[in-house]
């Protein structure tokens, strides 16, 4: 069996284990952040484990495109660059933006891992070694989907970062409780973070215009919209004076 072969068996695998892991976490709260529980087994510092979670698939994306042969690629280091530039800020600024003192299972930072791991072996996998040579020309960068894909992903960045700021800025120094946020993408979603993250991912999926972004993209939503879901009936529970004035959304604005 040949490397597309074997590699068009790993998307359809991925592809699968992402629809489990959609129903699945409608009924199993992943146990970090506001639904953290013992149960999930030891814990250590959130801000290590965000950065041992997340730099694993930052370091592979680029092991992996200096071992290939499309190392001169314009069109593959934008899009290297593109998808790294999410993955530095994410492995190396917004841990060490993180207040408070709390921590992280060793569990979901094994998942995390693992699945970032698998995610680098797909995105780099096709960017660098399993489609065509002739695609991704310089030309490439001045097609439609690249500039679309491209400004969907800015936006979705942009949208990310700011609505990580309004958490982090919704507490005092000492603080540790939750509070409800109504600033920039919270005044529709509950979780506008995780709309800004499917928006990046939408935007790479369409940039890249490949099945291994689009399955990215969906296994993003997989694990975030059950998740945003949670949150959401979390905030009505526990907000419900706040929730009401503008009742929104918990992922996608005016939908879901």
């Amino acid at each position: 069996m040949d490397l597309p072969s074997i590699y068009n068996i790993f998307l359809i695998v991925m592809a699968v284990i992402a629809v489990i892991v959609f129903i699945s976490l409608f009924f199993v709260n992943a146990g970090y952040g506001m639904f953290q529980t013992k149960k999930w087994g030891p814990s250590i510092n959130n801000k290590i484990g965000w950065i041992l979670m997340e730099c694993p698939v930052f370091i592979l994306m680029l092991v992996f495109f200096f071992l290939s042969d499309r190392t001169s690629n314009i069109a593959c280091i934008a899009m290297l660059a593109i998808f790294e530039l999410h993955y530095f800020q994410r492995s190396f600024i917004f841990p060490l933006l993180i207040k408070g003192k709390k921590t992280m299972p060793l569990s979901i930072i094994a998942m995390g891992v693992l699945f970032n791991s698998l995610n680098a072996l797909m995105q780099a996998g096709w960017l660098f070694y399993v489609s065509p040579e002739d695609m991704y020309t310089t030309a490439w960068l001045a097609t439609p989907q690249f500039i679309l894909g491209s400004l969907i992903f800015a936006a979705g960045m942009i949208i990310n970062i700011h609505s990580d700021h309004v958490i982090r800025t919704l507490r005092k120094p000492g603080d540790t409780a939750y509070h409800f946020p109504n600033r920039g993408m919270y005044r529709y979603v509950t979780s506008g973070n995780y709309f800004g993250e499917c928006l990046e991912w939408l935007g790479f999926a369409c940039l890249t215009w490949s099945w291994a972004g689009l399955i990215f993209f969906i296994w993003t939503f997989a694990n975030l919209a059950p998740r945003a879901k949670r949150l959401n009936d979390q905030y009505k529970k526990q907000f419900p004076e706040e929730f009401s004035k503008s009742n929104p959304k918990s992922l996608i604005p005016f939908i879901f």
